[in-house]
């Protein structure tokens, strides 16, 4: 009894140190924090903050890599005291966390998504390429980028699938790129107008120049804006679509004006982004990602083909008619000279062909790397490396890869490469494709919305290379999002067998 009385009262003196300690460790982090700098002091309140989050929901860890990767090249330039790879950071701390999570509930499990396998694939070849490259750390870190890409990718697919967050992952996985989307746009938006100066060679009139957002370069950045474009255009257009089917038909209509309103603010600011960027590239994969979606939105494909030959009619109407403003319509027809092939050595150069010759000048050397490295290239990521040795003579300095990116890889992975990598891209539209024509609602407004991301990225990588500045990290999440619209096509499927029903729509 007297044992049991002291330790009733030992017990609140015991609590009330332990509450002592709290107390005093909370003291000393603010005295602490109080004298760190303004920047070092709210990177470390936020930085504690996800790693808190992320304990709770992985998806928390990949959100602050979502948002802190594309501020690589802007952190190099305006902030050095900083890691410029603090994404990186972030996605490491996703990929410990999700491991320590599993081995703390003995469940290590690696999951198998639609499109795993030819991703896999084609990793596997661009490893081997590696065999005997022209540059092993070049080699070894682009292929690190893909392999994040792939982590990423399974990662981001896992939690979109788990039993707590299954109802809204996909919505989760959309609103953190569609989030960091709309800032870079902001950002863009206020560098090509608002702001009122900057970069010269960016000037394009009178207190109006290229918006590049962080990405420091106007080309990458707007490629980037158009995923997410792309994204919310699906969306809008299968919301619209089922809508005005639904009055057609008589049927009950269903009009979320919030839902409505938050797509279609966010595709105009996007859109806004994509527009100040005067990226070419962009502006030629954005559109042939609208094409592609006005193509597969109606479910007859005869429909979807008259469609879109309205839309490329009534465009090339506007044109020939001189409907679009002058400058627009001199900037999207100058691109041809962009997509025209020609041997260039000994070609002269003047001022006004100078960067049409400089892209064909690294083309033709890309070809020279493959007819020399045939199968296997000459090493993933290695193509500035090896550039010296097959440069054009007035054209010495190598712009880090082909402006191409189909060359690139011939040059890289040689042949077996580029074919398993086509193949990847084969089974990633073939899936989608599927299913825009069985989804509904919502759902297929994002195999839609993926369509388009996906068609902009293959188009504008004839002309650039869009795995710049952390963007594998968004690809990885839209390769999540995609294999859940497979997904839950397959689900459709045996739900139907069940029923059964016909397969057809």
């Amino acid at each position: 009894m007297k044992r049991e009385a002291m330790g009733n009262l030992l017990r609140p003196s015991f609590a009330l140190r332990r509450h002592l300690i709290w107390v005093t460790v909370a003291l000393l982090a603010g005295l602490l924090i109080a004298r760190l700098p303004l920047w070092m002091a709210f990177a470390l309140c936020g930085g504690t903050l996800v790693v808190l989050g992320s304990w709770r929901e992985p998806l928390v860890a990949i959100g602050a890599a979502l948002l802190l990767g594309p501020l690589r090249a802007w952190i190099s330039a305006e902030l050095p005291q900083i890691p410029a790879q603090i994404g990186q950071a972030f996605f490491f701390l996703a990929a410990a966390i999700w491991l320590a999570r599993g081995l703390a509930r003995r469940e290590v499990r690696l999951p198998h998504p639609p499109l795993l396998w030819p991703l896999a694939g084609f990793l596997s070849v661009a490893l081997l390429s590696l065999w005997s490259p022209a540059d092993l750390w070049n080699g070894f870190t682009e292929w690190a980028k893909w392999g994040q890409l792939l982590v990423i990718f399974l990662l981001a697919y896992q939690r979109f699938q788990a039993r707590d967050v299954t109802e809204h992952g996909a919505a989760i996985g959309v609103g953190l790129l569609v989030l960091v989307a709309c800032g870079q746009a902001a950002v863009g938006i206020w560098q090509f107008g608002l702001r009122g100066d900057g970069p010269e060679h960016f000037a394009i009139g009178v207190g109006r120049y290229r918006a590049y957002g962080t990405f420091e370069q106007p080309n990458p950045y707007g490629g980037f804006l158009a995923l997410s474009g792309a994204l919310l255009a699906g969306l809008l257009l299968v919301l619209a679509a089922e809508w005005a089917q639904a009055r057609w038909e008589g049927r009950p209509r269903s009009f979320r004006p919030w839902l409505w309103g938050g797509i279609g603010g966010a595709l105009l600011l996007v859109g806004g982004g994509l527009l100040a960027s005067w990226s070419r590239g962009a502006w030629l994969g954005f559109g042939a990602a609208l094409l592609v979606m006005a193509a597969a939105l109606p479910r007859r494909g005869w429909w979807g083909l008259l469609l879109l030959l309205l839309i490329v009619g009534g465009g090339w109407g506007l044109h020939a008619t001189g409907r679009l403003p002058a400058a627009l319509s001199t900037r999207l027809t100058g691109f041809l000279d962009y997509t025209r092939f020609e041997d260039v050595r000994g070609a002269p150069i003047n001022d006004a062909n100078y960067a049409v010759l400089e892209r064909m000048a690294h083309w033709q050397a890309a070809l020279a790397m493959w007819r020399d490295n045939f199968w296997l290239g000459l090493g993933l990521g290695c193509y500035e490396a090896a550039y010296a040795d097959y440069a054009l003579i007035n054209w010495p300095i190598a712009l880090g890869h082909a402006h191409n990116f189909y060359l690139n890889l011939l040059a890289e992975v040689g042949l077996v490469g580029l074919t398993a990598y086509l193949v990847f891209l084969g089974a990633l539209f073939f899936s989608l494709w599927r299913a825009t024509r069985r989804l509904t609602g919502l759902q297929r407004g994002l195999a839609l919305g993926l369509l388009g991301a996906f068609t902009h990225f293959a188009v504008h990588s004839l002309v650039d290379n869009l795995l710049v500045n952390n963007v594998q990290l968004h690809l990885g999440v839209l390769l999540a999002l995609a294999a859940t619209a497979i997904i839950e096509l397959e689900e459709t499927y045996e739900k139907r067998r069940e029923l059964g029903s016909p397969l057809s729509s």
